[in-house]
């Protein structure tokens, strides 16, 4: 394939678009490993997938007592049982479908065909998008909370937030621009000594409760003064607790990274049983972690800390169990604290990237709809970078504020989930689990809706985020669309023995719309030909049909069979997303195997060129000659060594 003369190739060009951090140092959500990846004991991976997840008790436990106030541990007990009833066996069941790590929008991409799968998945991707660059902001910005309110460095980086976020930002593109090499070591030390000291913070804060009883005895009063019954109590945690929904992250992850989960010695590619009980266990010891740690946490914040402290400017605004950490165990263990807290929150914005690093090629290469420098690592890290600066900003680096979006790309994320094992179960005949899963879509489409009315800054960003890559995807895609995309081609014995019969001759193809398949169609077809071309010997020419398929696609294996019919016609039949693609790709083989320079003939399109354009962009058909053409000129430059093409 020709393209314009590339330009003088300077070393930092050379090392900007060169793709030397391969996609398998890149591993993370939706990473698509086309090598067999290093497998780990699931304990380890739950490390991996947990700087993620339980990173979220940086801030989680002051945004729900902001959020829902003294209704805070039982807006928590509703989150849980979510987890633990809906999320859980959702992703347990996306883990069976889709063990190769491919997640539940690969399971919707497989329900659905054509453009409207297409865009439904580019849809599903803003809204990834928005999660994992809101991960990495939102953060980076509690890190920089944890900073700026550690006592030691308070009085000199106090006001500082946005710059210590915007700092991190840029330091973590520093590391993936040189080049981030997953460490799941790393990871498991990072995690167990952040939960070891979340254990710590919070059996010392209970201690204070028992010492203190009458904390919980105001707090029950307060609950009682404000709300009236347990029935409204419970009532307006349902309502509320849509908010709390970001303390639920990590589910997609988890079934992502299920490469990497060692499996039994008994797995097989086609059904690695052992992975996936594997990760069964993975998904289920961080729901309970994460569970066990969102309720005392809640319980503790709730207790001991002034409501006044969560909010903005507050010195437990995210950063509750922080600021327990600091007034119980003193300044040197709530430095400990932070810097656990900052590490922890540094490599979820790393898991965060390289998620993004990922889930590009994983499907918009696929569907043509990925510029060429996407296929390089670096330019989509500065890309993902000038984004999260961009967000930062607008957000001036606040952790409350960000919730909403970030709350949002995680609930679509669990809904599209839901629906793709709903029908995932439904098309196995299995009814109740059907409507089991029925249910609990309709509960996570409620906390989805919910949360986008009360803040709609999240689908705000999304929409955003959707419009862009839909904007790109769809102008890479016409960019492309002459590009020769044909993968291989494959024909039958017979269509083989029609090539090459002809080999030792001229391969005359003539490219023929199907209509009656009769002899009357063909007989006429040969005497067009002939009288546009003023061509001879007729009877000897091979008719090429082609039955498109999905034209959505971009790539693909055009598979060709062989037909006689009336007793003398000789026809080879494609199947291709794209008619122009497909000849073009059958005529190229053509010349490899056989040494001959074959050739095709045309006619014109009727209809307006325009229309005709849009037809092969959407549909895979239209001005076929023309762009066969085309694609013939871009992928063999050398005119002499080219098919012919005639056109009447």
């Amino acid at each position: 394939m020709t393209t314009a003369p590339p330009r003088p190739a300077t070393r930092f060009r050379t090392w900007f678009f060169a793709d030397s951090s391969t996609r398998a140092e890149h591993l993370g959500p939706h990473a698509d490993v086309r090598e067999p990846a290093r497998t780990h004991a699931w304990w380890k991976v739950l490390c991996l997938t947990g700087v993620d997840y339980f990173s979220t008790l940086g801030y989680q436990p002051g945004i729900a007592a902001l959020a829902a106030g003294v209704l805070s541990p039982i807006a928590t007990l509703v989150l849980i049982a979510l987890t633990l009833l809906g999320a859980l066996p959702v992703y347990r069941r996306v883990a069976a479908e889709s063990p190769h790590g491919q997640g539940s929008i690969a399971m919707l991409e497989r329900l659905l065909t054509f453009w409207s799968g297409k865009l439904f998945v580019l849809v599903l991707l803003g809204f990834a998008a928005t999660d994992f660059v809101i991960t990495i902001t939102l953060s980076a910005a509690d890190a920089a909370a944890h900073v700026v309110e550690n006592p030691h460095v308070e009085s000199f980086m106090a006001g500082g937030e946005l710059w210590i976020t915007l700092g991190l930002v840029a330091a973590l593109g520093a590391v993936f621009l040189r080049g981030f090499t997953e460490a799941i070591g790393v990871a498991v030390v990072i995690v167990a000594t952040y939960l070891a000291l979340n254990v710590v913070v919070v059996a010392v804060s209970f201690a204070h409760v028992f010492t203190e009883p009458q904390v919980v005895t105001d707090w029950v009063t307060a609950l009682t003064a404000q709300h009236g019954n347990p029935v409204m109590i419970v009532a307006l945690a349902l309502l509320v607790f849509p908010k709390l929904a970001l303390g639920m992250s990590g589910f997609e992850t988890g079934v992502a990274v299920m490469t990497h989960v060692k499996g039994s010695p008994q797995d097989t590619e086609e059904r690695p049983t052992g992975r996936i009980r594997n990760t069964k266990k993975l998904l289920t010891a961080a729901a309970i972690t994460m569970s066990c740690f969102l309720l005392t946490s809640s319980l503790v914040t709730t207790w001991l800390i002034p409501a006044e402290e969560f909010t903005d400017g507050g010195a437990a605004s995210g950063r509750a169990l922080a600021y327990l950490a600091h007034q119980y165990l003193g300044d040197g263990f709530g430095t400990v604290y932070d810097l656990s807290t900052i590490a922890i929150l540094w490599f979820a914005g790393a898991s965060a990237m390289a998620g993004l690093l990922n889930i590009i090629p994983r499907y918009l290469p696929r569907y043509g709809m990925a510029p060429e420098w996407a296929a390089a690592v670096r330019p989509l890290v500065v890309v993902i970078i000038a984004i999260a600066f961009f967000i930062t900003w607008i957000f001036d680096a606040d952790v409350n504020a960000q919730g909403g979006a970030y709350a949002t790309g995680v609930l679509v994320l669990f809904t599209s989930a839901c629906v793709a094992v709903t029908l995932a179960a439904r098309r196995a005949g299995q009814r109740r689990r059907t409507w089991g899963f029925a249910v609990i879509t309709l509960v996570f489409l409620y906390t989805t809706v919910a949360n986008v009315f009360e803040r709609p800054d999240g689908v705000k960003i999304g929409a955003c985020f959707i419009l862009g890559i839909v904007a790109v995807s769809l102008a890479s895609r016409v960019r492309r669309a002459l590009e020769l995309r044909t993968t291989d081609v494959v024909l039958d014995h017979r269509a083989e023995s029609f090539l090459r019969d002809r080999s030792r001759r001229e391969v005359r193809i003539i490219a023929n719309e199907p209509e009656g398949r009769d002899s009357a169609e063909y007989v006429a077809k040969i005497e067009q030909i002939a009288e546009d071309n003023d061509l001879t010997g007729g009877d000897d020419v091979i008719f090429v049909e082609v039955t498109v398929t999905d034209p959505s696609d971009f790539e693909s294996v055009v598979e060709g069979r062989g037909e006689v019919r009336e007793g003398r016609f000789h026809v080879i039949t494609l199947r291709s997303p794209s008619v122009p693609n497909a000849i073009a790709a059958l005529l190229l083989t053509v010349q490899e195997r056989t040494g001959a320079r074959p050739h095709v003939y045309f006619e014109w399109t009727e209809g307006s060129p325009v229309s005709n354009l849009l037809r092969f962009l959407l549909f895979g058909s239209g001005e076929v000659a023309p762009v066969t053409r085309e694609i013939l000129r871009r992928a063999q430059p050398d005119r002499a060594l080219r098919p012919h093409v005639h056109v009447g």
